[in-house]
């Protein structure tokens, strides 16, 4: 008898669990996947080389363990081959419009489109982008959003490490960074940042600026200026800014492509903030068919890139493939 029992109630438990969970709105722990692959191939015209690659292929999972507690994970499968843990980190938000994130998280610096290969209007990320510091460190963060009238405010401040993502190193001085944000991703929106960086005795950045976009329905625009400055040697600096828009025109929903968006940037970088004029300048024009009916999002896109060097610099010239013009062709699918 005792055993039929047991056995009728093994045999209920995963009905009941489901009844269970089917009278609940929210069933914990909530999980969903998103990922990010870039395939492109690039000729640069003045060294007549070629290459296809893998840019990226990134797999990420987030969710929430209770009402109050969740969870962001992040690889990078293929970063020009190499395989990097870039987000893992979990968020308690106490009271309403509070996170306070700990773990390998992004720095309040830079901004998802200018980095975030999903998210970016190119091929081929900013000058801003690329050439200032990693995106991601192992620390603190907290973030407070909020709203000033009609206006979305959200202001960020963390503390961090100060070397590198998976390499939990010993500090005598933590980095810091915050960031304060008006409106949002649709609409007008304007961030102001900065970021303390001693990371040795030769390298103590200090990081400012400050960037403006508006978004419509099809079209967007946005600048962005950074500076960089090396408090451990005299007279280093770094400064970069770019300008770039996008206007997405929408095609039948029965055509293979939803959408033709031509695109434009200017953008540039200067080492030598005492001579005039901009060390590396690069104009880049593009045109994108949409494969999703979600504009700005998974996309075949054409770009050529122009190159305007008045002064080199060295992070430029690791080959002659970097600041040569080139033609890229590449394949971006989001999810």
């Amino acid at each position: 008898m005792l055993k039929r029992e047991l056995f009728v109630t093994i045999f209920m438990l995963p009905f009941l669990l489901v009844a269970a969970q089917e009278t609940t709105s929210v069933r914990y722990p909530t999980f969903q996947v998103d990922g990010t692959m870039k395939n492109k191939f690039e000729y640069a015209s003045e060294t007549g080389n070629s290459r296809f690659s893998v840019r990226n292929s990134r797999l990420g999972v987030r969710g929430y363990f209770t009402p109050f507690v969740s969870y962001r994970g992040q690889v990078e499968l293929s970063d020009n081959g190499n395989f990097k843990v870039l987000d893992l980190y979990g968020s308690f938000e106490p009271v309403e419009g509070l996170s306070l994130s700990v773990g390998q998280i992004g720095i309040p610096l830079f901004n998802s489109y200018a980095i975030s290969p999903g998210s970016l209007m190119f091929a081929n990320r900013t000058f801003l982008g690329k050439y200032y510091i990693g995106t991601r460190d192992i620390g603190f963060l907290a973030d407070y959003n909020f709203a000033m009238a009609t206006v979305p405010v959200s202001i960020e401040f963390g503390a961090y490490n100060g070397n590198t993502i998976n390499d939990p190193v010993w500090r005598n001085e933590l980095s810091y960074g915050g960031r304060l944000e008006l409106g949002n991703m649709t609409g007008l929106r304007s961030t102001f940042k900065f970021y303390d960086y001693p990371n040795s005795s030769t390298i103590h950045y200090f990081i400012y600026g400050a960037d403006l976009r508006y978004q419509g329905d099809n079209w967007k625009v946005e600048t962005e200026f950074m500076r960089r400055d090396n408090r451990a040697v005299d007279g280093e600096q770094l400064s970069a800014y770019y300008l770039q828009g996008a206007y997405a025109f929408p095609l039948n929903e029965n055509y293979i492509f939803k959408s033709v968006v031509p695109a434009v940037r200017w953008d540039a970088i200067d080492e030598q903030s005492d001579e005039k004029g901009y060390d590396v300048g690069r104009l880049t024009v593009g045109l994108g068919f949409g494969l999703t009916k979600k504009i700005f999002s998974s996309i075949l896109r054409f770009d050529y890139e122009h190159y305007f060097m008045n002064r080199p610099l060295d992070f430029l010239d690791l080959n002659d493939e970097m600041d040569s013009n080139k033609f890229t062709v590449e394949l971006l699918l989001n999810f």
